[in-house]
């Protein structure tokens, strides 16, 4: 059992994951690159801030990979989507409440919506569950391998790795569904997009966003466990 701290680290690292990359996404309206540094940054920094405590899930997609394969148990994963869906609610209301009540140009003030991954016009719903799916599958499959105990040649790399992975899965996924990956980033962001801006649009599409990266993670978790399987054969 991973316990209350773990559960306090998982709320820190969504709280900070919406504060800063969602903060740069909804300020610069989306830009690719600026956007794409942003989440993978704040990932490397909470991987080796919060990991040693919860393991840095920040995202539902990347427990119920680590539930599938039957490295945290049921109650454990129920805590941490609780304290991540409340921590990136909470970042989401107050990086965008202070750019509101600042009167800075943000999420809906600069023609872009706060959920920006919210949006399937590009990609059309089959594409952006499709591409959710896919962009998540690849993210959680790196974590599960680099994170792996007895891959030790990536031990003390892991965060970075799993950044950049972040940051590669934002730059093609931006144009196509905004990127998602992580339910509890666009739930939070969708919330704060009604909450805030009365805009709807969003939640009424953040089922994808929430579906489509727990059928990624389900995935990554179940080739992840049959490869190794496969080794532990040979």
């Amino acid at each position: 059992m991973k316990g209350l701290k773990a559960y306090i680290a998982e709320f820190i690292g969504t709280f900070v994951l919406v504060f800063f990359a969602c903060g740069v996404a909804g300020y610069t309206g989306g830009e690719p690159v600026a956007t794409s540094l942003a989440f993978g940054l704040v990932i490397v920094a909470m991987a080796y801030s919060i990991g040693r405590i919860s393991g840095c899930h920040i995202n539902p997609a990347v427990s119920i990979a680590m539930l599938v394969s039957k490295k945290m148990s049921l109650k454990d994963f129920v805590g941490y989507v609780v304290a991540q869906i409340v921590g990136g609610l909470l970042g989401g209301l107050t990086v965008f409440g202070i750019f509101k009540w600042a009167g800075r140009p943000a999420g809906n003030a600069c023609n872009m919506p706060v959920a920006y991954a919210g949006t399937v016009t590009t990609a059309g719903v089959v594409g952006a569950l499709l591409a959710e799916i896919i962009l998540t599958f690849v993210f959680v499959y790196v974590i599960m391998n680099v994170t792996d105990s007895k891959n030790e040649s990536t031990q003390k790399s892991a965060g970075l790795i799993i950044g950049g992975t972040l940051t590669l899965v934002h730059l093609v996924g931006i144009g196509l569904t905004g990127t998602s990956v992580n339910p509890a980033r666009s739930l939070a962001t969708a919330l704060t997009d009604a909450i805030l801006f009365g805009k709807t649009d969003a939640l009424g599409q953040v089922w994808i966003f929430i579906v489509a990266p727990l059928v990624g993670g389900v995935l990554a978790a179940i080739v992840f466990n049959l490869m190794h399987e496969a080794k532990k054969a040979k």
